[in-house]
């Protein structure tokens, strides 16, 4: 890969991951502050709306290449109670700002991610491609975990309008590289999404299961898994790497770090 000068990154599963984050914490958040802005509805009757409405937003995002909101969900499940209430009401966002915290109490840098995205930065332009419903959780966690520091682009769906697949994010993150597509690696975790959207746009995929590996790892070798129970957009419901097939030998396969700085020729 000597005619790489550029390489992007996916966030979570790739350079961040989610410890001990269970469906019923983000639910109990949300449901509390609906209850705290006015909205005193019974979960029991609430959830099961929310969550069909969620999934049908999110799944005529992916149809589309068109990012969607939280704020649409909640509103239009609340609408479906009988609610007067609209994606702009000041009252949602406190709601889904609530709804988040919890993926910021649980979100974790994968070991040894710092130190090699400052080995990269020695070499490289370095950037991020985000598919992430709400923007402002992806910078605040950037900032927390000092990622801001290294990666020179930082690019989230929720703030540009569109998804990956959609070959057109992937064309505004080599503008902001100012250098040709051929020339960019991209690293993530999702065949769709990263490798098959990062091939189809002319940049080089590379498939990491690095976070895979690792909750492996810290489970004691159980791999862990998504209950038909959790199925929450944007992140419960997405396709798991550990369901998903990686069979072409043109496309890198990396399970850490060191496997990135070799393929690379940067291992010491």
């Amino acid at each position: 890969m000597e005619h790489i000068t550029a390489i992007g990154f996916d966030l979570f599963d790739t350079l961040i991951t989610l410890e001990n984050l269970g469906f019923k914490d983000a639910m109990d958040r949300l449901v509390r502050e609906l209850h705290g802005q006015g909205f005193p509805v019974v979960s029991e009757t609430f959830l099961p709306i929310y969550r069909e409405t969620a999934s049908d937003y999110m799944s005529r995002a992916r149809e589309a290449g068109k990012e969607t909101h939280n704020r649409f969900w909640i509103s239009t499940a609340l609408q479906k109670l009988g609610y007067d209430v609209t994606p702009d009401d000041t009252r949602i966002a406190q709601v889904v700002d609530a709804y988040f915290t919890a993926f910021l109490d649980h979100a974790v840098l994968l070991p040894n991610t710092l130190p090699t995205l400052r080995t990269l930065k020695r070499h490289y332009r370095l950037g991020l491609l985000s598919n992430f419903t709400h923007a402002p959780v992806v910078y605040q966690l950037l900032q927390r975990f000092e990622l801001d520091d290294v990666l020179d682009i930082q690019l989230v769906s929720g703030a540009l309008g569109y998804r990956k697949p959609k070959s057109m994010v992937f064309d505004t993150l080599a503008e902001q590289f100012g250098v040709p597509h051929e020339q960019i690696a991209f690293v993530g975790d999702n065949l769709q999404a990263d490798i098959e959207g990062a091939r189809e746009a002319g940049l080089w995929p590379i498939y990491t299961i690095y976070a895979q590996h690792y909750k492996t790892m810290q489970s004691g070798g159980v791999q862990g898994g998504q209950s038909s129970d959790d199925p929450d957009p944007p992140m419960w419901s997405r396709p798991l790497s550990q369901g998903q097939e990686h069979s072409d030998p043109d496309v890198p396969l990396i399970q850490s770090w060191d496997d990135l700085l070799r393929l690379l020729n940067l291992a010491e």
